[in-house]
């Protein structure tokens, strides 16, 4: 099996797959160090794959001024590159793609190019498009690479999308898995009930999106009945900005709620962890505050840890809310089991060499 095969293998069977923040310096230049070390750090966690180019790597990396893209796409492939040559690992890559079709089929082009394994195909900034155009879209797109649909919260740009929006898109040939990301219960249903009930279901891997409830979708198996016959789903891994921090605890986690799934009872262990992970993300999210702040606060924790440098976004309106340092110290002493600075200390020298 070759490498490119070996990968979608990978994304079929469900694995952790974070979604990469952009390093920047205090002058808000691309922090090329400090963006390799990020790199490093997540392939050491363990994880099965990176995506790039999204939400949190910041839309803006696209605009003329900035002009990101490229570099980011190329940078992030070649670290991959380089950790599956030294290893024999093969890690699946994931590149964020936005736009309108020529835009979205030409970032296709582009992540094909430097290696990328599958896109990510963002609705965001699109509220213009019917559901039937963001269909003919994605067919596009899927006809240049293996596309993972991307069901996008509200908050930060996505729609609310119908029930048979989701069923022509688990239609599309190539259409390899869908990120269910809505943070919102019933709309999340709306996917795992189409990719549970379509025609191509065994080959539609369900990934969780939802950063505020991470672990209850991992564990749960979603079941419909039609006519005495029952479809079952489950969400099979995690493309999460949530899990670009404390990633190797984020492996861990991963593995514990495969163990857990399909158990005749979860344990109140598992529970308890749930919400934990539910409040650190609130907090590293700021849901309290319409999610303004939740890519520095992913920073603020990287630049704890000695990973990044600045806490700096391209728009320098995109800052901590009020509190939320203090809350993100509160949940580093109530959740210890949940940060991996340790493992951060013991092998970070060695990264930077």
């Amino acid at each position: 099996m070759d490498r490119k095969s070996k990968a979608l293998e990978i994304l079929k069977s469900g694995t952790v797959i974070p979604a990469t923040p952009l390093a920047l310096d205090e002058n808000r230049n691309f922090d090329e160090y400090s963006e390799r070390l990020l790199m490093k750090y997540y392939l050491n966690c363990g994880v099965g794959g990176i995506a790039t180019a999204v939400h949190s790597t910041q839309f803006e990396i696209r605009d003329p001024e900035v002009n990101l893209l490229e570099r980011i796409l190329k940078l992030v492939s070649d670290e991959i590159t380089d950790f599956e040559n030294k290893t024999g690992k093969v890690i699946v890559k994931v590149a964020g793609v936005c736009g309108k079709v020529e835009q979205a089929v030409a970032e296709a082009k582009l992540a094909k190019k430097y290696g990328y394994d599958a896109v990510l195909l963002s609705p965001g900034g699109l509220n213009d498009l019917t559901e039937d155009e963001l269909v003919v879209r994605t067919e596009a797109v899927a006809e240049v690479i293996p596309v993972i649909g991307f069901y996008l919260q509200t908050a930060v740009g996505g729609r609310h999308f119908s029930y048979q929006y989701w069923q022509k898109i688990c239609e599309i040939p190539n259409v390899v898995a869908i990120k269910a990301a809505p943070f919102n219960r019933y709309m999340s249903l709306d996917v795992v009930r189409a990719a549970a009930l379509s025609t191509r279901s065994d080959e539609i891997t369900l990934y969780t999106g939802n950063d505020d409830n991470i672990v209850i979708d991992l564990l749960s198996t979603y079941k419909f009945e039609i006519e005495g016959k029952c479809y079952e789903k489950c969400f099979e891994g995690g493309l999460l900005g949530h899990w670009s921090v404390w990633t190797k605890r984020a492996v861990e986690l991963f593995e514990l709620c495969k163990k857990e799934k399909g158990k005749e009872q979860i344990s109140a262990e598992m529970l308890s962890l749930a919400n934990a992970v539910t409040d650190s993300n609130a907090v590293l999210f700021v849901g309290a505050n319409d999610f303004a702040g939740c890519i520095p606060g992913l920073h603020y924790v990287l630049k704890r840890q000695g990973l990044m440098q600045s806490l700096n976004c391209i728009n320098p309106n995109e800052v901590l809310s009020d509190g939320q340092a203090k809350e993100i110290e509160r949940i580093y002493d109530m959740y210890p089991q949940l940060v991996d600075d340790d493992f951060i200390k013991e092998n970070i020298e060695k990264w930077k060499s």
